[in-house]
């Protein structure tokens, strides 16, 4: 419940800084660049090191890649039908194909089925969510932003990456243990993310733009909430034959809002800003209710 009324307060803040006037227009920008260069970078360093890696969970570690996966062609076909700009495709196959499978993820998971099922949202976000975001993601990004690029360009963004170049570094040193200050400075840098990133979200939405994104946003939403569960939930259990509750609670993770750092991802490459704000802005909230009505129809699969 702490976690979701940090959220409610973050996102407030953010409306409320805009509205009186006392930041500059540019504060966004700023808070995304230390998002990611600094927030990301210590997340990824202290949970990619801490994973104990299991082939029993390749059902929940896959289920983010294929999520994204499915997204970039339901968002490309859609999105050319709809007419819908390079940018606004881009930005809903990043942040309509990324769930937040953390910060929401992880206790909503608590909430609906307990402490002990943690470890399976942390296995979805690190080995899922954060690494699609760090490789895919970015990759995503740097085309649909750009328009034609060489390989050697898309490469060198992924590499450059800051997120990812933490990653690597977190596998090259799982040999070596952290001293407990390190994890302490690293964690305590890591929690910035969500403050930083809902006051970045709250302090850029503006509903007055609703009209105009309506249709985008509709086909993001209704992907994210509602189809690309859907179509895990169908591989998973209908054609795999998954069962148990660790299939549940991937599944249930599945259908999360928007991830948020897709999110600052997005607008730090221009991706049509003002619908991902929305995306983020109206997703997260209504996911809330989607959630529960998963969780429900997950109880009699």
């Amino acid at each position: 419940m702490a976690n979701i009324m940090l959220l409610i307060v973050c996102f407030a803040a953010g409306i409320i800084l805009r509205r009186t006037g006392r930041f500059p227009e540019s504060t966004p920008q700023a808070l995304n660049g230390f998002i990611i260069y600094i927030s990301l970078p210590a997340i990824a360093l202290l949970h990619i090191h801490r994973l104990q890696l299991d082939l029993s969970l390749a059902y929940t570690a896959s289920m983010a890649w294929l999520l994204f996966g499915a997204g970039m062609l339901f968002f490309r076909f859609a999105g050319r039908a709809a007419g819908l700009s390079q940018e606004t495709i881009g930005a809903l196959m990043l942040v309509g194909g990324l769930g937040n499978t953390s910060f929401v993820g992880l206790p909503m998971i608590e909430a609906f089925y307990g402490k002990e099922y943690l470890g399976i949202g942390l296995i979805a976000d690190q080995l899922g969510s954060f690494l699609v975001l760090s490789t895919f993601g970015i990759l995503t990004a740097t085309v649909y932003s750009s328009g034609a690029v060489s390989a050697r360009q898309i490469i060198r963004k992924i590499v450059l990456f800051p997120p990812f170049q933490a990653v690597v570094l977190a596998l090259l040193l799982k040999p070596v243990l952290f001293p407990g200050w390190l994890e302490i400075v690293l964690q305590k840098i890591g929690d910035t993310l969500t403050p930083l990133a809902l006051a970045s979200v709250g302090f850029q939405l503006q509903l007055s733009q609703l009209r105009g994104e309506l249709k985008p946003l509709s086909l993001g939403l209704l992907y994210k909430l509602l189809i690309g569960p859907g179509l895990i939930a169908l591989l998973f259990i209908g054609l795999l034959g998954g069962s148990g509750p660790v299939i549940r609670v991937t599944l249930f993770e599945a259908a999360m809002a928007p991830m948020i750092s897709a999110g600052i991802i997005a607008v730090d490459h221009q991706l049509n800003p003002p619908l991902v704000t929305l995306l983020l802005g109206i997703g997260i909230p209504l996911s809330f209710l989607t959630l529960t009505g998963w969780w429900w129809l997950l109880q009699h699969m």
